[in-house]
């Protein structure tokens, strides 16, 4: 009889089975009947519960007491970017535009491209610095806001857009600061009205 043989329901043979660390080998046929009550099955190539692989919620490592979303002062720099590069394109096509206009009656030449590109640079710098300028207020407005309070809510949205206009138009005298307050007061309201659209509506909002 050769003992190298498996047997059915036997251990492997080999060096291990001589001390004792065989390991029982069975068939597909044999565990065919075997009931697994009370048991969820197993995937094959993780032989664990697929279940416990499924997250419901999101999973974030953060520090304690941290928030799952970015603040406004780590927003206030693609913020403040943001204005600036839309103000810069902004500009030079407006800068093109008005040395198209004021030189429609040069005809092509090196005086003609020297006066539109020095119009397009002038206009592209200029909305840049203005939109980078109102975005620095509003971000240095909102992040001291909430400080403040203590809270961050549409409350502070609201507070430093007003406060951007006020600033913004200081200089006009109180009429103007006024005047500035209103239209900083009346774009973030609207932006403020935006994100809260879907509450109205009374459904919730998309997480993104």
């Amino acid at each position: 009889m050769d003992n190298n043989t498996p047997e059915s329901g036997g251990y492997k043979g080999g060096i291990g089975s001589l001390f004792g660390g065989g390991t029982p080998e069975y068939s597909n046929t044999e565990l065919a009947g075997v009931p697994l009550t009370g048991m969820s099955p197993l995937s094959p190539y993780l032989n664990v519960d697929p279940r416990y692989l499924v997250q419901d919620t999101d999973e974030f490592i953060l520090p304690t007491g941290a928030n799952k979303t970015r603040g406004r002062f780590e927003l206030a720099f693609f913020t403040i970017g943001g204005c600036c590069i839309t103000g810069a394109a902004f500009g030079t096509l407006n800068g093109l535009r008005m040395g198209l206009m004021e030189t429609r009656d040069m005809p092509w030449s090196k005086p003609r491209n020297v006066q539109i590109l020095n119009m397009v640079t002038r206009q592209g710098a200029s909305w840049a610095n203005t939109l980078g300028s109102v975005a620095l207020l509003y971000s240095v407005s909102g992040v001291a806001i909430e400080k403040a309070r203590g809270a961050e809510d549409d409350i502070n949205t609201v507070a430093a857009g007003t406060l951007t206009g006020m600033l913004f138009k200081s200089t006009a005298g109180l009429k103007g600061a006024a005047r500035g307050g209103l239209v900083g007061l009346a774009m973030s309201g609207l932006y403020a009205l935006y994100n809260n659209w879907d509450h109205l509506k009374g459904t919730s909002p998309s997480r993104y």
